[in-house]
């Protein structure tokens, strides 16, 4: 599976390469397959074999149109109507990796409770880049279970600044 989703990746990649819009579809991207993750109605419907091709590749454009790009939505469109919608969070993530690569960076995926503003994501990014010795560029993930602080996961790195993680550590310590 893994070099299915590798291939997927970099045909995305270099579409969005030669259109010449790499970062607004990876944003794009990584929105969508977040949006799929978070919901099963979502995830079901794009990856039911007895729901015709048409009708799930128009789901897609329905929930992409007018605030995605073009490219975005039909690339989207372009996996789901391969049968490989269920593998859209790994293609995205790899694709997600390989142009931050390109870009000589490290993605740090960062879940928040709220939305971060510019300036925020800029003095994270700095912040984990210290942190880690990497050139970081930090997608935001908003996932209201995480009440207060952020999570953020490089790689294989860990860094859970939440207030649950901070109250679990001062239980163990009384």
């Amino acid at each position: 599976m893994t070099e299915r989703v590798d291939a997927y990746a970099a045909a995305l990649f270099e579409v969005a390469l030669a259109e010449g819009r790499l970062a607004h579809v990876e944003d794009d991207l990584f929105r969508f397959a977040r949006t799929l993750e978070g919901s099963d109605d979502l995830r079901s419907a794009l990856t039911d074999p007895g729901l015709p091709v048409e009708r799930r590749v128009a789901v897609v454009e329905e929930l992409m149109g007018g605030k995605a790009l073009a490219t975005s939505a039909a690339l989207v469109g372009m996996v789901v109507a391969a049968g490989r919608a269920a593998d859209l969070p790994a293609i995205v993530d790899a694709f997600v990796a390989r142009a931050a690569a390109e870009r000589s960076r490290e993605v740090a995926e960062v879940r928040s409770a709220l939305p971060l503003d510019e300036g925020q994501t800029e003095r994270l990014a700095a912040a984990l880049g210290r942190a880690t010795g990497k050139s970081v560029e930090v997608k935001v993930v908003v996932d209201p279970s995480v009440l207060g602080g952020l999570v953020a996961r490089i790689g294989d790195t860990v860094i859970d600044g939440t207030v649950r993680h901070r109250l679990n550590q001062l239980k163990e310590q009384l």
